[in-house]
């Protein structure tokens, strides 16, 4: 990195943010670089599946570094984009075989929309069975930004044993756990290694006339040019670097590092590139909140400009303890500056992806929205006196993780959690019984099932009490008619003659009303019409409520001999694919009861369809499970309520 004077200027503390798809092994490469900067491994064995962003800082060669490791799985992908709203540079860990391309392709339209600069990792090079210009070419399919090769391998048979560094054109050998032997470039490969290098050097020099001009003259450009530009070129998305390596044996980790160093972009190009002017009150930004136990709130935040201190105002509240977190714990420290990635203590009112200030913030910076939901469970605590304490720590829960939303289903009587799948939704009840230590049990949601009628009938009914003093009377005849679908419930009267008083006439449409709430099959019924056509009342004894009880008599008898049907909810669906899972989730379609209406390329996703489809409502359950298996993990859908149907 050089200052505006052309040397070398002070690093100021860097983040960058590891990506990719389930089990590329993105967690190990977060592991050996971890290791490499002098740190013991978080795990002695294979590290554990990620399901929230782990932030862990260290020390490089003098620099200092939090390296933001991101969950894979596709339902904890809003976690990615937080982390990456903050990040200076994105590693994509990757793997070698052109046929998992696709699985990558979503996170580089992620990186894309984001505008995080980024280099490419392809992970597992000992397993590389095909060329790596087959890898790169299957991944620059879903690339904008062209894909550079910064490294190419050596093999030896079909083993991949090291590689040659492109920029200072040395080879080295892969020593498992050890950093690479320097060697001679094998002759096998030297002409490859040329041909590789021309390239790296056309795509910079695209960039660069400087650089083009020595080309064209066939002079050399010395290390230091060409390190300059892939920084430049890095920083303004115009390339994507590509490395290689196994996270398993650590080969190609200390190669990966001086990337980063070299590479990645200075908070301060990070905060120009997210438009703030460099001078003002201090910064931050938060992108990540976590409840952790006794110790309370801690929101995670990144420093974009300035220094805080603890005991600082920000946004109007007093912070109550600054934390770092050397290794990956969290730690106090005093100050933090440009670029430090901190955690703030006790901030009650603030959420995550809110801008802060001291004393307050005067700019608001762009915040991803949490993704849709696709998967819902009811949640109910075992001891109904916990429903309060369960309450409380729902709403920290879903502060800690916007993905997770609730709510309350007042007709089924039950709390719902919807999120973005099965995985998702487990590791937060998990979380929240964690935290709160509260016993809780998980069901599926009920599915509003209605209820109409398909002829209509006349009904009687006469309520007759005495009990001493005034008794109860009311005498009512009722015609119960189907309606139009979703044309709701009406109710009329065609008295003549006084047969009912007009005071006690309301009082029967209001019973009718209430009596479609639970028909003859158990659900509530819906698109009926109810006329009043005749009826007898007894001066002394009949009432409002003597009406509503004769009503409802009427209504239960009535609705039972009209033939009632059950209706369910059907949803317009709509399946978002990689084209060539297309012909997978029209088959998932029909074979869950659903009709397709057509599918088109996805809006603003080369090589994606939007499958349109009417689905019922009851057999969305368990959709995305299903829709994942077959895609890769990389099936989503939308759906709204369109219509109800009679169920068959």
């Amino acid at each position: 990195m050089l200052d505006s004077a052309g040397g070398k200027a002070a690093a100021r503390p860097r983040a960058v943010a590891l990506v990719g798809p389930y089990g590329s092994g993105k967690s190990t490469i977060c592991e050996g670089l971890l290791a490499a900067a002098g740190l013991p491994g978080r795990n002695s064995g294979k590290p554990a599946t990620t399901v929230a962003t782990r932030v862990a800082q260290c020390s490089m060669a003098g620099e200092r570094w939090t390296i933001l490791d991101c969950p894979g799985s596709v339902e904890f992908a809003y976690d990615a984009a937080c982390a990456l709203a903050v990040a200076d540079l994105a590693i994509l860990v990757c793997e070698p075989a052109p046929e998992k391309a696709v699985a990558a392709g979503a996170l580089l339209r992620l990186l894309r929309e984001a505008r995080v600069p980024h280099l490419l990792f392809i992970n597992k090079v000992d397993t590389l069975g095909v060329r790596v210009r087959d890898t790169i070419a299957a991944l620059q399919a879903w690339s904008q930004q062209p894909l550079v090769l910064r490294q190419v391998p050596i093999r030896e048979g079909e083993r991949v044993t090291g590689y040659v560094d492109l920029v200072s054109e040395r080879a080295y050998r892969y020593r498992p756990g050890e950093p690479s032997q320097l060697v001679a470039i094998p002759e096998t490969v030297a002409d490859r290694e040329k041909e590789a290098r021309a390239s790296l050097l056309e795509a910079l020099a695209d960039h660069d006339d400087a650089l083009l001009e020595k080309i064209l003259e066939d002079v050399a450009p010395t290390a230091d040019e060409v390190y300059r530009d892939l920084h430049k070129d890095v920083a303004e998305r115009a390339i994507v670097p590509v490395m290689l390596g196994a996270g398993e044996t650590a080969a190609g980790i200390r190669r990966l590092w001086k990337a980063l160093r070299h590479d990645a972009p200075d908070p301060a190009e990070t905060a120009s590139r997210l438009g703030l002017a460099p001078a003002g009150e201090p910064l931050l930004q938060v992108f990540r909140t976590v409840y952790a136990g006794h110790a309370g709130k801690l929101s995670y935040a990144r420093v974009w400009r300035g220094e805080v201190r603890d005991g600082a105002t920000l946004n109007g509240q007093r912070l109550a303890g600054l934390h770092g977190f050397e290794g990956g714990t969290p730690a106090k420290i005093g100050s933090a500056g440009l670029g430090d990635v901190v955690g703030l203590g006790r901030l009650e009112s603030v959420v995550t992806g809110m801008t802060l200030g001291s004393p307050a913030a005067s700019v608001t910076l762009p915040w991803p929205e949490p993704p849709a939901s696709v998967h819902a469970l009811t949640i109910a605590t075992e001891n109904r006196k916990d429903d309060v304490k369960l309450h409380s720590a729902l709403q920290k829960l879903v502060e800690e993780d916007p993905c997770i939303a609730v709510f309350q289903d007042a007709e089924m009587g039950a709390t719902v959690l919807r999120g973005q799948g099965e995985m998702h939704l487990n590791a937060a009840v998990d979380r929240l019984a964690k935290s709160s230590g509260l016993k809780v049990s998980t069901a599926p949601p009920q599915v509003p099932f209605r209820e109409t009628i398909r002829k209509p009938v006349r009904q009687h009914a006469r309520l007759k009490r005495q009990t001493g003093g005034h008794g109860q009377f009311a005498d009512v005849t009722l015609e119960i008619a189907p309606r139009a679908r979703d044309s709701g419930f009406e109710f009329r009267d065609r008295i003549v003659g006084g047969a009912v008083p007009k005071q006690y006439i309301p009082a029967v449409g209001e019973a009718a009303e209430v009596a479609l709430g639970k028909g003859p099959l158990g659900h509530r019924v819906v698109d009926v019409e109810v006329v009043l056509v005749d009826g007898t009342f007894h001066s002394v004894d009949s009432s409002d409520m003597a009406f509503k009880t004769a009503t409802r008599m009427a209504m239960q008898e009535g609705l039972a001999k009209a033939d009632p049907v059950m209706l369910e909810p059907i949803d317009h669906v709509t399946i978002s694919v990689p084209s060539e899972y297309t012909p997978s989730a029209q088959r998932l379609i029909t074979s869950r009861r659903g009709r397709i209406l057509g599918y088109d390329e996805r809006e603003g996703w080369p090589g994606w369809d939007d499958v349109q489809a009417q689905i019922p409502e009851a057999e969305l359950q368990g959709l995305i499970i299903d829709l994942r298996s077959s895609t890769m993990g990389l099936g989503t859908f939308r759906h709204e309520f369109d219509h109800l149907a009679e169920a068959h």
